[in-house]
C-alpha cells in the first residue's frame, strides 16, 4: 500500500549508514554557554560566601527587603534572615562604623554603599579606622571588610552621582582596590574580597549590572576565586597595548574590532588596581580619561565628558604616529 511505501521509504532514509552521516555533519553545533549577569554573579559570590561563613552579613541601604537599590542582594534577606542581611538608617559614617567595629571584633562584614559617591560621608571610617589600623596596631588587629557598591559614570545622575574613586581610594596605603567588569571577575573578586584579611573596596559600574557575559563552568564552582592583585588579559599581540578600568573594557573591545588602523592591539582589563611595569613599554603611557569638569546633566554634554572609541583610536594613532 501508499502508507507501507512511504514507510519503506523512511526506513531507507534513515538507514544506521545514513543516521550516522547526519549525525557527524549535524550535531557540532556546542551547546549555548551560560549566560549570567553582573548583578547576579556579584549575587551568586555573596550568597556562597555567606553560606560557607557564619561570620559574613550584609549591611547596608534597603539591601534586605528591597533586596538592594540595584537588585543586587535579591533573596538574600529571605535566606539568611534580618540578622545577616541588615537594613541601615540613610546614615553612612553610622552604619560603616559598626561595620568596621564588626571587623575588628571578628566579623566579616560587607558594606553596600547605595553608591560610592555617598561613601563621601564616610571617608573617615573607610581611611583612619578601617585601613590604618592593622598597620597601627603591627598586625595584631587585621580588619576584615568589604566596601562595596556601584562607582563611577551612570547614565542621568549628573554632577554628584557620577565619581569616580579609584583614583581616592587606591591611592590609600591599607586599603586593596578591585574594580571588576564581567560577570566571571566580579564573582571571583567579591569571593576574594570577602575572604581577605585586609579591608577590600570592590568599585562596581551601574552600567554593567545588567550586562550578561558568558559564565564558564569554572566560574560556576563554591571554590572559584580570582587573586586580587592580577590583570587579566583579554586579547594578546605585541604592538600595542590597551589597558582598561572596569566599565569601559566594552570600549576597548570596540576599538579592537572595528578600529582600520590594522595594528595587533592587546587589550589587557586591569580587575586590580596596580602600578604595571611601565618599564617594559617602548613608548610613553597616554591615559584617555573623562573630562576635566563636574559630569553634565545634558545627555549630550555627558556623552562628550567620557572617553569614547574614537577618543581611544585617536590616543593610539598619535602614539604610534599614524
Amino acid at each position: 500500500s501508499r502508507h507501507r511505501g512511504e514507510r519503506a521509504s523512511l526506513s531507507v532514509l534513515l538507514s544506521p549508514q545514513v543516521s550516522g552521516l547526519l549525525k557527524r555533519r549535524f550535531h557540532r553545533t556546542a551547546p549555548a554557554a551560560l549566560q549570567v549577569t553582573v548583578r547576579d554573579a556579584i549575587n551568586q559570590g555573596m550568597d556562597e560566601e555567606l553560606e560557607r561563613d557564619e561570620k559574613v552579613f550584609l549591611l547596608g541601604e534597603e539591601v534586605a527587603q528591597y533586596d538592594g537599590a540595584y537588585k543586587v542582594s535579591r533573596g538574600l534577606w529571605k535566606k539568611y534572615g534580618d540578622k545577616r542581611i541588615i537594613d541601615t538608617p540613610i546614615s553612612e559614617m553610622g552604619f560603616a562604623g559598626i561595620a568596621v567595629g564588626a571587623a575588628m571584633a571578628g566579623l566579616r562584614p560587607i558594606c553596600e554603599f547605595m553608591t560610592f559617591n555617598f561613601s563621601m560621608q564616610a571617608i573617615d571610617q573607610v581611611i583612619n579606622s578601617a585601613a590604618k589600623t592593622y598597620y597601627m596596631s603591627g598586625g595584631l588587629q587585621p580588619v576584615p571588610i568589604v566596601f562595596r557598591g556601584p562607582n563611577g559614570a551612570s547614565a542621568g545622575v549628573a554632577a554628584q552621582h557620577s565619581q569616580c574613586f579609584a583614583a581616592w581610594y587606591g591611592h590609600c596605603p591599607g586599603l586593596k582596590v578591585v574594580s571588576p567588569w564581567s560577570s566571571e571577575d566580579a564573582k571571583g573578586l567579591i569571593k576574594s574580597a570577602i575572604r581577605d584579611n585586609n579591608p577590600v573596596v570592590v568599585l562596581e559600574n551601574e552600567l554593567m549590572y545588567g550586562v550578561p557575559f558568558e559564565f564558564p563552568a569554572e566560574a560556576q564552582s563554591k571554590d572559584f576565586l580570582i587573586p586580587i592583585g592580577k590583570a587579566k588579559i583579554e586579547r594578546q599581540a605585541f604592538l600595542y597595548l590597551v589597558f582598561s578600568l572596569p566599565g569601559q573594557p566594552h570600549l576597548c573591545a570596540k576599538v579592537v574590532v572595528l578600529s582600520r588602523l590594522s595594528l595587533p592591539l592587546s587589550h589587557l582589563s586591569l580587575p586590580s588596581l596596580l602600578g604595571p611595569a611601565f618599564n617594559f613599554l617602548d613608548a610613553p603611557a597616554v591615559r584617555v580619561t573623562g573630562a576635566d569638569v563636574p559630569m553634565p546633566y545634558a545627555k549630550i554634554l555627558e556623552d562628550n565628558s567620557v572617553p569614547q572609541v574614537k577618543d581611544i583610536i585617536f590616543a593610539i594613532k598619535k602614539t604610534l604616529n599614524v
